[in-house]
């Protein structure tokens, strides 16, 4: 048994300590074994060193809100407490070294693996460059090996948040006739980002991070005029910006910030006559270090063994169209393009 002390500073101990210390009595109750007592600004914690540790954890967290809130419930006390048992669990799950492909582990302990060679070439730039494009089919896993990225950098603490961010593209129903308010609009184009992370973090962990905006999920205009800083950033379905809009998302990057930018560029639902910003990228950011590019094709297919087969029938029928649309042209007298 160890007794310790933990010192409130620039904030007022009663946010911290509760009202009649109904927060601290919170606290208290999740480590039986340890004995917390108030007095000033000062907290006594006597218990063993695990137990200190955790609650010096939850203290900490909670002068945190403190400083930027001037609010703290006791819902939030126990949002932190269940975080910081659920931390438990999962560090008991994961003694095993995660592997080589292994990338972070579920809230329910299953580990989340780059299944793949082209999922390992994301892991693996995203590790060298600040800055990595994932372009490749659906069903190839780049949202998904994405946000376990994003989610492990946030456990490790090398970021200080997560923010996903997905192009609002109205695709035959315009937001207007949607029903509801202006979230209850834009929800549904976000909700595969939330599918995956609710799979990585556990539900009160994960509710407490999106009020908190330690997560933050927004549609790509959101982003105009902010900085990102200490942050990784996901921009999905990059095919649905426009190189004005990828322009603006690149340069929201601020200092100790990462980005993954996903898409596939034979999907998008801009109108024709404007340019997938992803497209264009390519060649405008070719060779600058630091920004990379990995490409994925049919084979890193992981959902539904049919998708693949899917896949290559639609390209083998874009590619009868555009030898029928070339014949229609020979026919014509135009000469096909990269001809003379």
């Amino acid at each position: 048994m160890i007794e310790q002390t933990i010192i409130i500073r620039d904030v007022d101990p009663v946010l911290v300590f509760g009202v009649e210390d109904r927060i601290l009595q919170r606290i208290e109750a999740a480590f039986p074994n340890a004995k917390i007592t108030a007095r000033g600004n000062q907290i006594r914690v006597k218990g063993s060193a695990a137990d200190f540790s955790d609650i010096n954890d939850i203290i900490n967290q909670l002068i945190k809100l403190a400083t930027r809130n001037k609010a703290i419930s006791e819902q939030d006390a126990n949002t932190l407490v269940n975080m910081r048992k659920s931390e438990q669990i999962s560090e008991g799950r994961s003694d095993n070294q995660l592997g080589d492909d292994g990338i972070v582990r579920t809230h329910s302990g299953e580990l989340v693996r780059a299944k793949t060679p082209n999922q390992k070439n994301i892991v693996e730039a995203s590790m060298r460059s600040d800055i990595v494009f994932a372009i490749g089919p659906a069903g190839t896993g780049k949202t998904y090996t994405s946000v376990a990225l994003a989610v492990r950098a946030l456990k490790e603490r090398s970021v200080k948040k997560i923010v996903l961010v997905r192009p609002a593209v109205e695709a035959g129903e315009s937001l207007g006739f949607l029903p509801g308010g202006l979230k209850d609009k834009i929800d549904p184009y976000l909700r595969p980002l939330y599918d995956s992370l609710e799979e990585m973090i556990d539900a009160d962990r994960l509710d407490f991070n999106l009020t908190k905006n330690v997560i933050e999920i927004a549609p790509l205009a959101y982003m105009r005029g902010r900085t990102l800083n200490n942050a990784f950033v996901i921009l999905d379905e990059a095919q649905n910006a426009t190189s004005m809009q990828m322009k603006m998302f690149l340069t929201r990057l601020g200092y100790n910030s990462r980005a993954i930018i996903t898409g596939d560029v034979t999907q998008t639902d801009l109108p024709k006559i404007k340019e997938s910003g992803l497209i264009s990228i390519q060649k405008i950011l070719k060779g600058i270090e630091g920004i990379e590019f990995v490409y994925l094709d049919q084979r890193d297919v992981v959902r539904h063994k049919l998708i693949r087969e899917i896949i290559s029938a639609y390209e083998r029928h874009e590619e009868e169209l555009a030898k029928i649309e070339e014949n229609k042209k020979t026919a014509r007298g135009v000469k096909p393009a990269g001809k003379k």
